[in-house]
């Protein structure tokens, strides 16, 4: 291809999925720099691609709109053999428009007369076949072409994976509407699952690691602006405080403590029990990204905890578990003592333990059982109600992108598409999950949902039944939806609240004993 049809090719690239938004980085494999054995990050004054050696040679991973003029990238519209056949060049775009649009489009077939020119053959057939992709754009539907990218790598047809990916840049965009957002990164995990790199991606996903001040700032906004936090901290806190009305001593051990905000309406309404507050201490335990957040472990935590008990004259006291994850609990770990009634809250986390599917050791029925021996008064357990854990790749994608286009949706309505708070919170809180559960598999694929229906078997067998959620609980829910919009939906079945919007159910909150 010319220098010149180069440059027309990246500058129709431009804008793509990287959409201009004054201030926000482009996401995010951009700004990633990897330097291992596998993968190289090269820099240049045109833009940043990531090249993953594989055993077949180098492919490059698309990440930046002024990329690389000698990036190559499965296009149809390069490479010298394409170029010296215009039949060559027709097939491979008439197979990508079967795939798109199905067999009984004539875009190509009405355009063979391109071909037949007796002016510069190869010039022109690459000319129209970057035009002709364009002009399908606006017959495509996003879901599907993201669909059928998702199969084609499923049936390790690699040519074209990478030529719907081609589409798929000219359509997706961080700051468009919500398909158009999750498109963006929904594409990014098809990429690093074409890559093989999905564990490097995901690690990496971070982008130019925000401080941790940014980092909380991101997770406050989507805190504000959906409920679905909100949703888990006041569904929990009503049941816990129901469960341990009457107890003068209470032990909560929280396995997602992250930075303790749930407890500081938990300690003020505890001020006003009858009889006086009782003494309460907190286990927490930490994870990786919520340090980050924080800008230290969990010791930040307990002293901002203290303070808030001391300025409401409740007896507190803090315990720092000082692990990883909830995988490496063990009893001695959480200081169980004689006369303290015992709550475990479960927000968002138990997805995050691997299971019988991914090891032998079956981290989350082993915790729910060391849990319960315990003899817990009351375990809050909330969680996402999708189904990703032992799902094989196409149906999981499915999933995904059934699940967070109503996330993004629900997102949608309360922020502006070109915010760029809600752009960066999308970046770093969103999307690294959703790259996780498109490109990785086995162990490190730590995103692995579960329907309630699942956890409640999980729960049965570890010897818990269901704690009956009281009035107080569903009216606490009802009356925080009111501050959102009213898509959101609520609605008390099996023993649990579910949380919806329209007519996708998103989380649950339950209760056991």
């Amino acid at each position: 291809m010319q220098t010149s049809q180069k440059h027309q090719r990246s500058a129709a690239i431009q804008g793509l999925y990287h959409q201009p938004v004054q201030g926000i980085e482009p996401y995010c494999l951009s700004q990633i720099q990897i330097l291992d054995n596998n993968v190289i990050s090269d820099t240049s004054s045109q833009g940043t691609s990531v090249s993953f050696q594989t055993s077949q040679g180098s492919q490059s991973c698309l990440s930046d709109p002024h990329h690389s003029p000698d990036n190559n990238y499965g296009s149809p519209t390069s490479g010298s053999s394409i170029a010296d056949d215009g039949s060559e060049l027709r097939h491979k775009l008439r197979e990508l428009e079967i795939s798109l649009l199905g067999p009984e489009s004539d875009i190509v077939d009405s355009c063979n007369c391109c071909s037949k020119s007796g002016v510069n053959q190869s010039t022109s057939v690459a000319r129209w076949n970057w035009s002709q992709l364009i002009k399908m754009l606006p017959r495509l539907d996003l879901k599907q072409v993201l669909i059928n990218c998702a199969q084609a790598i499923a049936d390790h047809d690699i040519s074209l994976a990478e030529d719907i990916m081609q589409v798929l840049e000219q359509m997706v965009s961080v700051s468009g509407d919500p398909i158009q957002r999750l498109g963006a990164y929904m594409l990014e995990g098809l990429r690093a699952r074409l890559e093989l790199s999905g564990s490097k991606i995901y690690k990496a996903l971070r982008c130019i690691e925000p401080t941790s001040s940014e980092l909380m700032s991101y997770m406050h906004i989507l805190y504000q602006i959906c409920p679905y936090w909100k949703f888990a901290y006041m569904s929990a806190n009503a049941v816990i405080e129901g469960a341990m009305r009457n107890e003068p001593r209470i032990h909560i051990i929280d396995f997602q403590i992250a930075q303790g905000s749930q407890w500081v309406l938990f300690i003020q309404a505890l001020r006003n029990w009858p009889g006086g507050p009782p003494h309460i201490r907190i286990t927490g335990v930490d994870d990786s990204q919520s340090a980050h957040a924080r800008g230290g472990r969990l010791h930040i935590v307990g002293q901002r905890l203290a303070k808030v008990a001391e300025s409401f004259n409740v007896p507190f006291e803090f315990h720092d578990t000082a692990m990883s994850s909830g995988c490496k609990v063990e009893l001695e770990s959480l200081e169980i003592r004689p006369g303290e009634a015992v709550a475990v809250n479960f927000p968002y986390v138990l997805h995050h333990m691997p299971d019988e599917s991914v090891s032998t050791w079956n981290h989350r029925d082993r915790l729910l059982r060391l849990v319960k021996s315990l003899s817990p008064k009351v375990v809050t357990l909330v969680e996402q109600e999708s189904n990703t854990n032992t799902s094989p790749f196409i149906p999981r994608f499915l999933e995904t992108l059934d699940y967070y286009t109503a996330m993004f949706e629900s997102i949608d309505v309360a922020c502006p598409r070109d915010d760029r708070k809600r752009i960066s919170a999308e970046q770093h809180c969103v999307a690294r999950d959703i790259v996780n559960m498109i490109a990785c598999e086995g162990e490190e694929r730590v995103e692995r949902h579960e329907l309630f229906g699942k956890w409640k078997s999980r729960f049965s067998m570890a010897g818990f039944t269901s704690y009956p959620l009281s009035l107080s609980v569903t009216t606490a829910v009802r009356n925080l939806l009111k501050e959102y919009n009213k898509n959101y939906r609520i609605e008390e079945r099996n023993d649990a609240i579910y949380l919806g919007w329209v007519n996708r159910a998103m989380a649950t909150s339950s209760a056991w004993r």
